[in-house]
């Protein structure tokens, strides 16, 4: 019996640190773990999401519209109504080669979705035809109001 259990304290595994789990994810993991842990209201560190690749030259280039349906693909977890429709869009910049600039917020800085949305936006217009590279920025100004909502999503919140 003894031998047993010698032979178990040989074999157990040692437990890993916190140091050590977070050496073996990427950034954007460490990002997403991070805005799921936030306690306070402080903004975060500017947080930018990055998809796609170089459009083809002979390739037309995406238009707004596109665009834009594209990102009401993208809807937020804890509420699901899409990112568009609540107002997280603040600007969309399309390039002549393709390539499409993104600014978005969230409704807070401790929003927990913080890590996941702008890539799931950035990823979402990168499908399209005629799309390039693509980057979402996060920005914090202004300050995300239920004034930016659409008339649909206010209808779902039962706003009128």
């Amino acid at each position: 019996m003894s031998e047993v259990l010698e032979e178990k304290e040989k074999t157990e595994v040692k437990p890993v640190t916190l140091e050590e789990k977070l050496a073996d994810i990427d950034a954007t993991e460490q990002q997403l773990l991070q805005a799921f842990s936030m306690q306070d209201t402080t903004p975060p560190e500017d947080y930018v999401a990055y998809a796609g690749k170089p459009k083809p030259q002979d390739e037309a280039c995406a238009v707004q519209d596109d665009v834009i349906a594209a990102l009401k693909t993208v809807c937020d977890p804890e509420i699901m109504v899409n990112v568009y429709d609540m107002g997280l869009i603040y600007a969309i910049n399309i390039q002549p080669n393709g390539d499409v600039f993104i600014d978005m917020t969230l409704t807070a800085p401790g929003c927990p979705a913080a890590g996941i949305l702008p890539q799931q936006a950035a990823d979402a217009v990168a499908q399209l035809k005629g799309v390039g590279n693509v980057e979402v920025k996060i920005v914090w100004e202004p300050a995300w109001t239920m004034e930016r909502m659409s008339d649909e999503a206010r209808a779902m919140f039962d706003l009128f």
